[in-house]
């Protein structure tokens, strides 16, 4: 026997969010993507919010910039996103774009994202984690982003 999938017809004037799949009246304001950066690091553990804490001083450091968090990250661009993080209870994903592969044991996963662009994905822990390479990579990222 197969299960009949259930979905709610819509009313008039209303339409389902492709995100969430929720359906909205019509003129009624949705955004389930907004977010803040609060929102997203309110509940980190201390040692996760220290570590946060060090990579955004040290991001912001770099130069002008867009710091923004959307849906479940937190972006950090120039003309596009150079890197972003992603909270997590255990540990900050952080992805950061360079135009090069880098193996280190700090990198978890690379993955190609464009013609010209890897995508490294690092796990941080801890504060103690922000610091060279790592920080070498995000000025690296920062750096061959245009404004």
């Amino acid at each position: 026997m197969t299960k009949k999938r259930i979905t709610k017809k819509p009313t008039a004037g209303q339409r389902q969010c492709y995100h969430c799949k929720k359906w909205i009246k019509a003129g009624e304001d949705h955004n389930c993507w907004s977010t803040t950066e609060e929102a997203l690091t309110r509940d980190l553990p201390e040692d996760l919010r220290d570590a946060w804490e060090r990579i955004r001083e040290t991001a912001a450091a770099f130069g002008a910039q867009r710091i923004y968090a959307s849906h479940k990250s937190i972006m950090f661009a120039r003309k596009s996103c150079y890197f972003f993080v992603r909270p997590n209870p255990r540990y900050l994903e952080v992805c950061v774009f360079l135009g090069r592969e880098v193996r280190a044991p700090q990198v978890k996963k690379v993955v190609a994202s464009s013609k010209t662009r890897f995508a490294h994905m690092i796990r941080i822990v801890h504060r103690d984690e922000v610091e060279p390479p790592v920080t070498d990579w995000l000025e690296e990222a920062y750096k061959s982003t245009k404004e």
